[in-house]
């Protein structure tokens, strides 16, 4: 596989270390081989979008023009970021218009978008690579059963992020599997975390994630297997669960431990008779 540039996002490095640092150990064992940018935000795809299309179009076209510089794809640790800027390219590839009004805003700094790379996200760059992972796992993580949360930005819009299920995404549970964590389907699995609705009303936000915790308790879950940072936090600070990141679990499987991927940053660090400090 070829090199691809990493896209971290303001999230994770800002907020989140210990995620990226999950991410590129499981990168290496499996080979998979990226480097940096000096990338901006992505721009957010919610408020940002909505507020300036048209700013947002360019700041995202600036990231992609990074990575075509360089004639590498880009993957994303953050669904959010990978949103955007898949949305980013697929309107600009399609839209000579919006493409030329775009480049003539980048020009300003010397750039110029062409259309020439592709974005990823983690999941399906790791999906891709299911073999590899499965000849890495040297422990099974037998004890986790898992509620699997998707996120809102990791297949939609439908239309233009074709690569997986929006309603029943299926490539983060092949995933799961491979480590022998058993997954546990949930009334509330298709629930926003909640993230989204605490930007406008926080005892909001804050009851919908509960609930989404709560169904995923009743139906036997003791841990919940997230892939977005947004998610990561949100879920994180109700404690109810254990919160634990996709690449985190697969690191887990590939030999690392608690102490070795810094989870004691994680604020819930135990529930239902699960403890993050034995995995």
């Amino acid at each position: 596989m070829a090199e691809m540039k990493l896209f971290l996002g303001c999230t994770i490095p800002n907020r989140l270390p210990f995620l990226e640092a999950a991410a590129r150990k499981v990168f290496d064992k499996l080979g998979i081989q990226t480097s940096d940018a000096p990338f901006a935000c992505c721009p957010e795809p919610v408020g940002f979008h909505s507020i300036d299309h048209e700013a947002w179009l360019a700041m995202g076209a600036r990231n992609l023009c990074l990575a075509e510089d360089e004639g590498k794809d880009i993957v994303s640790l953050c669904n959010g970021c990978y949103q955007t800027l898949a949305v980013v390219n697929h309107e600009l590839k399609e839209k000579s218009a919006e493409k030329e009004k775009i480049n003539a805003i980048l020009a300003k700094i010397n750039k110029e978008y062409k259309g020439t790379i592709n974005v990823k996200h983690f999941v399906h760059v790791l999906h891709d690579n299911l073999p590899k992972i499965k000849e890495a796992i040297t422990k099974q993580l037998s004890n986790l059963k898992v509620a699997v949360h998707a996120g809102c930005h990791y297949a939609r819009p439908s239309e233009i992020l074709k690569s997986d299920d929006p309603w029943k995404p299926q490539k983060q549970r092949d995933i799961i599997a491979a480590t022998g964590a058993t997954i546990v389907d949930y009334e509330l699995e298709k629930l926003c975390c909640g993230n989204g609705a605490g930007y406008y009303n926080k005892e909001t936000g804050t009851e919908i994630a509960k609930q989404k915790i709560e169904s995923a308790k009743a139906a036997g879950a003791n841990c919940i297997v997230v892939n977005c940072p947004a998610c990561f936090q949100q879920l994180d600070t109700q404690r109810g669960l254990p919160i634990i990141y996709l690449t985190e679990l697969l690191a887990l499987a590939m030999g690392e431990d608690f102490n070795s991927l810094n989870m004691k940053f994680h604020i819930t660090k135990k529930g239902d008779g699960l403890e993050l400090k034995s995995l």
